[in-house]
């Protein structure tokens, strides 16, 4: 069951490749559960995936530390310059809104940007999501500051009914692996194509590396399924 292999694979601090549907992005991230990030995660990702290194954490979490949807920051400011308000009409082209927030980089990195300083930022995070109950929100105003290179993507609060991006599926994929709900993740692109991996290269690396690949479908029906339940 190639879900319950992406489950264990998550649980085991191993990658996991996540394919939206066909009808949307159309693309493949690689994905790793934020609190088993070391740089060499980092350095995986940023050679054999290449797209934005990201952060998803879940909706509960993200409402205790406060953090609020980039889209709705700028256009908060489109009270001081109409133009603000301009940039965020519409959706995106896939049918969404964003799930980006602010970025971060923890104090104790140099540039941020590094493997060593971002998976330095992404773990500690994962720990911050983890005693979000217990000073985290403390651990978080003291320990990170923005700007940084690791953006936070906020996953909605009802998943996989309000949106269907990446961040929910994987998100819920946390949710299901009973790890924290934090992932770092990054999508996959072809240098040949200039273009989002397709689906078809995507299995052809998931085969050669031993890496499960999960469906947006496998996910949709594993919360369908819960919900019936």
């Amino acid at each position: 069951m190639l879900l319950g292999d992406a489950i264990s694979a998550l649980k085991a601090g191993r990658f996991v490749l996540v394919h939206d549907d066909k009808g949307r992005e159309n693309e493949v991230d690689m994905v790793i559960a934020a609190e088993h990030v070391k740089p060499e995660h980092v350095a995986t990702m940023r050679k054999d995936a290449g797209g934005l290194l990201c952060l998803a954490i879940a909706n509960e979490v993200t409402k205790k530390l406060g953090l609020v949807y980039m889209h709705d920051m700028i256009a908060g400011m489109g009270k001081i310059n109409p133009l603000y308000a301009r940039l965020v009409e519409g959706k995106a082209a896939y049918g969404d809104k964003p799930s980006f927030s602010i970025s971060v980089n923890h104090r104790q990195t140099f540039t941020g940007i590094t493997d060593s300083d971002r998976a330095l930022t992404i773990s500690l995070m994962a720990q911050v999501c983890r005693n979000i109950e217990s000073g985290g929100v403390e651990e978080f105003a003291r320990d990170f500051r923005a700007p940084g290179h690791v953006p936070i993507l906020i996953a909605s609060r009802r998943l996989l009914v309000e949106r269907n991006g990446h961040t929910e599926l994987c998100v819920y994929l946390t949710k299901l692996a009973g790890i924290t709900p934090a992932v770092a993740m990054c999508e996959m692109m072809d240098s040949e194509t200039h273009g989002s991996l397709s689906i078809e290269k995507a299995r052809d690396y998931a085969n050669r590396s031993g890496i499960p690949l999960v469906e947006a479908s496998e996910l949709k029906e594993s919360h369908q399924k819960a919900k019936v339940a």
